[in-house]
């Protein structure tokens, strides 16, 4: 991981407005510091700015006016080329749905962004081997997504998300199609690679159990943060 001192990823001022009818704020002035290492959940009901917050910070979006920096490097002085680049080899992202290529099988989808961001085939080999192993999909490896459950395929996801070793994964609603055994092995998973990887978590969702694995708890409504809280539910 890096020696970065400051802040892993930080937002100032973060603003997001649509100007559709009477104009929506999708965010409004958010201030967040995040260090590195850190598992934040970002909690909050559906509209409440949640994904809008994720994807600016993953650089899918970009904010009305506020900034983001991630190690030093804000995000407004980027082009969309360098934008992408830095997607690639410092974020991985984890969606809802998935968006796993059904044309590739697990162990596929797992290198593919390996393969995207020029590592060799040895080194793909031995980290989806890992990956596949860490996830519990080593016997499913070869199969398509079509031919996995829906925990196996989020679990792929999460695996490829985690391919290049990224400085932060973001999650938008991880566990929203699964059921409680699953959402349990799914917060689970992020836990153990956020303790042994060092990996920064960020993560959106209405599920209020995954605040016991969080060291930090941001409550945003009406795209402000209105609360923040330690593991303990403590303000912070």
């Amino acid at each position: 991981m890096s020696n970065w001192q400051g802040p892993i990823l930080s937002c100032h001022e973060l603003t997001k407005f649509y100007p559709v009818g009477d104009g929506l704020f999708a965010l409004k002035n958010v201030e967040l510091e995040i260090r590195q290492g850190q598992f934040v959940v970002v909690m909050g009901p559906s509209g409440s700015g949640k994904s809008t917050l994720l994807n600016i910070l993953g650089g899918i979006d970009r904010a009305t006016y506020g900034e983001v920096i991630l190690r030093g490097r804000k995000y407004s002085r980027l082009s969309e080329d360098d934008l992408a680049i830095l997607r690639r080899k410092e974020i991985g992202m984890v969606f809802q749905f998935f968006n796993l290529l059904p044309e590739l099988t697990a162990l596929e989808n797992i290198g593919f962004p390996m393969r995207l961001a020029g590592y060799g085939d040895k080194e793909i080999r031995e980290r989806t081997a890992y990956l596949l192993d860490a996830v519990g999909l080593q016997e499913r490896k070869n199969h398509y997504p079509s031919e996995l459950s829906g925990g196996e395929q989020q679990r792929v996801a999460i695996a490829r998300a985690l391919a290049n070793r990224p400085a932060v994964v973001l999650a938008d609603e991880p566990t929203g199609n699964l059921d409680s055994v699953r959402s349990k092995e799914i917060m689970q998973l992020f836990s153990k690679f956020n303790k042994e990887e060092g990996q920064t978590f960020i993560i959106a969702t209405h599920d209020r159990n995954f605040m016991e694995y969080a060291d930090l708890t941001i409550h945003l409504v009406d795209g402000e943060i209105r609360e923040r809280s330690d593991r303990s539910g403590a303000p912070i």
